[in-house]
């Protein structure tokens, strides 16, 4: 009796195996790398409520980051400036800007400005604002360098890997805790005898295991 299908068809099977394997790995590789932080998530930069430019406050003018963000070294949590923060200098400058319009309004109304939130660690992870500060950790090296920025952009992933990345070696973050907010900081030469005293008396020891982050 003649075959019905000729001879290659009997491999058919296999060649599904490897083309549905190939699939599977081209499809997990596209997650791996289009679905991370890197992609989805740097270069993130909303349109805020208010016009407020970084570069011209605390790259011009050189205001401290903690005037507005006053909790960043006692809080868990960075604060957003509230409208009275922003009227403490704005109640007698710029007060005919149309650009201050809705800071003028909130003030007026007693309802906060609505913010939109740049950078977002995700619920399930515990991240201290402080802990960070306070260990000498400047805010560039999460932020990166807001005071060039006119609108804020995130610039860093805040991943997990891109997280333990620091947490096993943060000699390059560190820096004395008067100079965390300065964004035109350079590392001296003596910076690492300065790191490894200051490593002993801080007792910095950032945890990797997974407790140290997921309670």
């Amino acid at each position: 009796m003649a075959q019905l299908f000729p001879r290659w068809t009997n491999k058919t099977p296999l060649y599904a195996l490897l083309g549905l394997g190939a699939c599977g790995t081209l499809f997990i590789f596209f997650l791996y790398y289009y679905g991370s932080p890197r992609n989805t998530d740097v270069g993130y930069r909303p349109d805020q409520p208010v016009t407020y430019s970084h570069k011209l406050h605390a790259g011009d003018l050189d205001m401290d980051c903690r005037y507005c963000h006053w909790g960043v070294d006692k809080a868990a949590h960075a604060n957003i400036p509230s409208t009275k923060t922003c009227m403490n200098c704005h109640a007698l400058i710029g007060t005919d800007s149309e650009k201050l319009l809705p800071v003028r309004e909130s003030w007026a109304n007693k309802e906060p400005i609505q913010w939109v939130r740049v950078h977002k660690i995700p619920d399930y992870a515990y991240f201290k604002h402080a802990a960070h500060v306070n260990a000498g950790v400047g805010c560039i090296s999460c932020h990166g360098n807001v005071a060039e920025m006119e609108k804020v952009i995130q610039v860093e992933r805040l991943s997990m890997g891109w997280c333990l990345e620091c947490h096993r070696n943060p000699d390059q973050h560190l820096r004395p805790v008067f100079e965390v907010t300065n964004m035109k900081w350079i590392q001296p030469a003596d910076h690492a005898e300065f790191v490894y005293n200051w490593k002993i008396e801080k007792q910095i020891t950032p945890p990797v295991d997974c407790s140290g982050c997921h309670r």
